[in-house]
């Protein structure tokens, strides 16, 4: 059809509609009639030959009435006929047999859900939006199988080779035997040698441990991860031997937003915007040696307000400084982690309005289907990732080539 036909088909459909309501009728008749439509069709291929076509005469199988159903969708509720054939072989696609709702309307629930929405409010957001009659229990079981993508997800292999990997986790508060407990999201979010993002699993655990960490690292090996340059981490203690244990050849490059957040946990808010100008200082040093000049520096300007920043970075030191034997475009990446805060604000986002998860599916589900909707939108490489990436061929060659065989 052409651009001037279907300005001159939606002036005439237009007519009638006067309302709201108008406009919402017309939808649901236009749904009816397009999906018995390509019903009719599917049942023309499916047969081989047209409505009342003499074709069809001894073809050994022919049209046998219909069958009445109701379907859901965003158009609200609307009764149609669903074409049979005499043999019982006719599969439909657009609508299966027992399917009372389209696709898209299952689509539309589990957005709402990994925006954090509960059961209830998704009822009552579709009795809103649509008028369409919701049952609690439809919501649950289209969220459900949710949880079997989950678990083919979480199994699926991965590359053999990440430069880089964050490892964090999110607190989520979950109902367990009748108590409320703390549980830690796990997350391992990997740049692969394309320089995307990639997030390689999520696990949920009572407690955040190096040994549970272990495991995690463990379970990434189990699924095709050979080498790993770069392991981005919270300042857990342990964590470090646990990365060790897995990959013994990757370098442990401490979270620089995680040990902002340490050292002023105790700061007056009139002192952080200073305070947090000269830790800046110490990581955006040119070489390790400038940074601990810097960080002398730090502690002879704050050390007597507040002397147990100093120590912690000097605590810290060994798993602070890899980053300065890297290029800016690897230190960049490295330093700054906006690829895993980026992911926690997401996660945040959607679970903000749930004070309790019920249980630790409701909490797996939310999570990994905010995730996927975040991951859309992960269509660039991270910034001069070329640059980078020739710069760890260089210093880590032979353990590609020995991965590639």
């Amino acid at each position: 059809m052409q651009e001037q036909e279907k300005k001159e088909l939606a002036a005439r459909l237009a007519k009638g509609i006067k309302t709201e309501k108008d406009l919402s009728d017309f939808s649901a008749e236009l749904m009816k009639l397009v999906v018995e439509t390509a019903l009719g069709a599917e049942m023309e291929a499916h047969l081989g030959y047209a409505k009342h076509d003499p074709a069809g005469h001894h073809s050994g199988n022919s049209r046998n009435g219909f069958s009445r159903k109701t379907l859901k969708g965003s158009h609200g509720e609307v009764e149609i006929v669903t074409p049979r054939d005499r043999n019982g072989s006719f599969e439909p696609q657009l609508v299966g047999k027992g399917q009372t709702r389209l696709t898209q309307f299952d689509e539309q629930i589990l957005a709402l859900y990994a925006r954090g929405m509960s059961t209830r409010d998704i009822v009552s957001a579709f009795q809103e939006m649509y008028g369409a009659q919701v049952s609690a229990n439809l919501v649950s079981r289209v969220t459900e199988a949710v949880i079997e993508q989950v678990e083919a997800w979480q199994n699926r292999a991965l590359d053999e080779v990440y430069p880089i990997v964050f490892l964090d986790c999110v607190v989520l508060k979950v109902r367990q035997e009748r108590r409320m407990v703390n549980k830690s999201m796990y997350l391992a979010l990997g740049i692969n040698t394309e320089g995307e993002k990639e997030l390689l699993g999520l696990w949920l655990a009572e407690t955040e441990g190096a040994k549970f960490w272990l495991s995690v690292l463990t379970e990434l090996q189990n699924r095709g991860v050979k080498e790993i340059f770069i392991a981005c981490v919270d300042g857990l203690s342990g964590f470090p031997d646990a990365i060790e244990a897995a990959f013994p050849h990757t370098r442990v490059q401490l979270c620089m937003v995680h040990m902002v957040r340490n050292s002023v946990r105790y700061v007056s808010w009139k002192d952080r915007k200073a305070l947090c100008r000269d830790l800046r200082q110490i990581y955006h040093s040119a070489s390790a040696e400038q940074a601990e000049a810097q960080l002398a520096a730090f502690e002879a300007a704050w050390g007597e307000r507040y002397p147990s920043i100093g120590p912690i970075w000097r605590r810290h030191w060994a798993q602070v400084i890899p980053l300065f034997d890297y290029p800016p475009e690897i230190r960049k990446v490295t330093y700054t982690t906006n690829a895993i805060e980026s992911l926690n604000s997401v996660i945040r986002k959607a679970t903000k309005n749930r004070r309790v998860f019920p249980s630790d599916a409701s909490a797996m589900k939310v999570v990994f289907l905010a995730v996927q909707s975040a991951s859309k939108r992960w269509t660039r490489p991270i910034q001069n990732w070329k640059a980078a990436m020739h710069r760890f061929e260089i210093e880590h060659g032979e353990r590609i080539r020995g991965v590639q065989g």
